[in-house]
């Protein structure tokens, strides 16, 4: 099959698509990845055909709109507050992404079209080349089942109808937050405006779903229809030839296992009071700390850091994370799977979207602490969770033995094998 991955954001907005491209091209598919432009040397090194978009998401998440959005947008009603407020601002920003996805999607005509739902119009452009489409995804949202509430909404005692209306309402408000953008695309190319229903395609099948993350982690729900599937993480491992720098081996291999603290490449409005912060948190713990700068989320530059931490741009987590004792970080979706594969402990401390939904999960299983929302982050409560992580040998027995559970698992090879099996138009 010829299939086209469409996807928009942050490094950890793709790295998952890349993992599944690599698993889909050894499976002999023909396979390409559109997404923004400052990631298509990486994909090219990886041996993905890349299809260009332009750099739009990235440079907002870069402005202080962005910066704010990403510190204050931390539920469902807090993102649609924010995006009424900033969508004059995002208009034009999302009719350059349909129109310049479209122009990907028409181009490499595919079988087959795999989107993150940042990806507004995937369902369309499918359904104008007649194609099928899946949706794959992290997050349990668009999916209804009785059995739990969609991503966004609090857990209530009021049974699996309220469970599946929160799923209604999640459709609601992605149908209403795109029809204006997809409505125009549509009508310029000859089509109805009106969307077929919800998840379907234009004959009425439905459209598949992959989520792409542990049922260890968040099991499959039992009402599940055959065409939705949790595969399991899809982890795109360090390449073989990978050699970490004599400081890092030597900072690890001179003292005790040290922690990590890393906020990728998610920024606040200030990462380097954010940065002063976790450097007087990680001094007040008595712990070790290898702090990643990562693309912005903590800023190392020109600090004179005492002899117990070490200032790294980036590592491969598969390689780092075991050689940590616990891992700090945002909480988004990858290195949160990154972290509970190696085993290790996890302290979060969520900026907005996706965040604070993982940050409780691993809470509830019993691998980490509370979250720390980063609005309320201190060196003085950043430092109490670290002590008491450090100390809780049932949190590190737990988190080991997820680890294990995690490692057996092959969520590329599942979704593989599921996507395969996709029924194509009759």
């Amino acid at each position: 099959m010829r299939i086209l991955i469409l996807t928009v954001g942050t490094r950890g907005d793709v790295q998952p698509y890349l993992a599944l491209a690599l698993g889909l091209q050894d499976a002999g598919h023909d396979v390409r990845i559109c997404t923004c432009q400052i990631f298509e040397s990486w994909i090219a090194s990886r041996g993905v055909g890349y299809l260009p978009l332009n750099n739009d998401i990235r440079d907002f998440m870069e402005s202080d709109d962005g910066r704010l959005a990403m510190e204050t947008t931390t539920n469902l009603l807090a993102a649609i507050r924010t995006g009424v407020r900033l969508m004059p601002k995002l208009k034009g920003m999302m009719h350059r992404q349909i129109d310049e996805m479209w122009a990907a999607a028409e181009s490499f005509q595919p079988d087959l079209i795999l989107f993150h739902k940042k990806a507004i119009g995937a369902e369309d452009f499918a359904e104008k080349l007649g194609c099928r489409c899946a949706l794959a995804f992290y997050l349990p949202m668009y999916v209804p089942t009785s059995e739990s509430p969609a991503f966004g909404f609090p857990r209530l005692p009021l049974g699996g109808l309220y469970n599946r209306l929160t799923y209604r309402a999640v459709e609601i408000v992605t149908r209403l937050s795109a029809r204006k953008f997809v409505k125009r695309w549509r009508e310029s190319h000859g089509m109805p405006a009106n969307r077929p229903p919800f998840f379907q395609h234009a004959d009425g099948t439905p459209i598949s779903s992959l989520q792409a993350y542990s049922p260890s982690v968040v099991p499959q729900p039992s009402d599940w229809p055959d065409h939705a599937l949790v595969t399991g993480y899809w982890f795109l491992d360090s390449e073989s030839n990978y050699q970490p720098s004599q400081p890092l081996v030597d900072f690890i291999e001179q003292g005790p296992p040290p922690i990590y603290v890393g906020f990728g490449s998610i920024f606040g409005r200030d990462p380097r009071a954010t940065t002063q912060r976790v450097i007087e948190g990680v001094r007040q713990s008595g712990c070790r700390a290898i702090l990643a700068s990562g693309w912005g989320g903590l800023d190392l530059r020109d600090l004179d850091l005492p002899e117990s931490m070490l200032a790294i741009e980036t590592a491969p987590h598969d390689w780092l994370f075991e050689r940590v004792a616990a891992v700090v970080h945002h909480g988004g979706c990858g290195t949160t799977a990154a972290g509970l594969r190696a085993g290790r402990p996890t302290i979060i401390c969520p900026f907005f979207g996706d965040q604070p939904f993982w940050g409780r999960i691993v809470h509830g299983l019993g691998v980490g602490p509370k979250p720390i929302p980063q609005r309320k982050l201190t060196a003085e409560k950043l430092a109490a969770a670290i002590r008491s992580t450090l100390s809780d040998s049932t949190m590190r027995s737990k988190a080991a033995e997820l680890g294990m559970r995690i490692r057996s698992e092959n969520g590329v090879s599942n979704a593989v094998n599921f996507i395969q099996q996709i029924p194509r138009p009759t």
